[in-house]
């Protein structure tokens, strides 16, 4: 039987941090599966729209965020290996698409309300988009804690904090990224499939 209590005081800590975000993913990916199910559920009401139609801009942002996955990837790469150069302008890079994803993901909101003539809430509402704006937005709102991290880790790193093996902060930050990137493909997939 594996003695957890063992170990130096900083791998105890890399430890317990690791497995506080862990149970912050669990948490938050049961409830994006309460949504979900919530949608699933409301399709048997009568004002339900069968032909769900979904915004292009979301899918433009789907791609900006699976490439910024990849530049995340690539800086904490390069910042293990003390390319602090590269690490840099790979994170800056990773920055700039989380905003090209946020200004997407409005654009997508403006093409339900202008094109497809649905607002999240008033007289002309839906029950299938609000589902969409309340997802989308909760979603979004976990992008911006992803962008507040990276600017912590960029801060970070611009002091050389990331040297000697010590890159707990990019690697925390970088499996919190990729979650919310797998999330908002779940959720393209969801609604397309759903």
């Amino acid at each position: 039987m594996a003695d957890y209590t063992k170990g130096t005081e900083e791998f105890k800590l890399r430890r317990a941090k690791k497995m506080m975000l862990w149970f912050g993913i669990i948490s938050l990916s049961m409830s994006f599966a309460g949504w979900t199910s919530a949608y699933v559920v409301s399709k048997e009401r009568p004002d339900w729209v069968e032909n769900l139609q979904i915004p292009t801009a979301f899918i433009t942002s789907l791609i900006i965020i699976l490439v910024s996955s990849l530049t995340l990837h690539f800086a904490k790469k390069s910042i293990q290996k003390e390319e602090h150069k590269t690490g840099m302008i790979l994170l800056l890079t990773t920055f700039a698409l989380g905003l090209a994803f946020i200004w997407f993901q409005i654009e997508g909101f403006q093409e339900i309300i202008g094109l497809f003539g649905y607002n999240p809430t008033g007289p002309t509402s839906n029950i299938t988009y609000t589902f969409i704006f309340l997802i989308a937005v909760v979603h979004l709102v976990h992008v911006v804690a992803g962008l507040v991290c990276l600017l912590v880790v960029i801060f970070n790193h611009s002091r050389k904090k990331y040297a000697n093996g010590k890159t707990l902060g990019v690697e925390l930050a970088t499996t919190f990224w990729h979650f919310v990137d797998i999330l908002w493909i779940y959720l393209l997939l969801f609604f397309y499939i759903a």
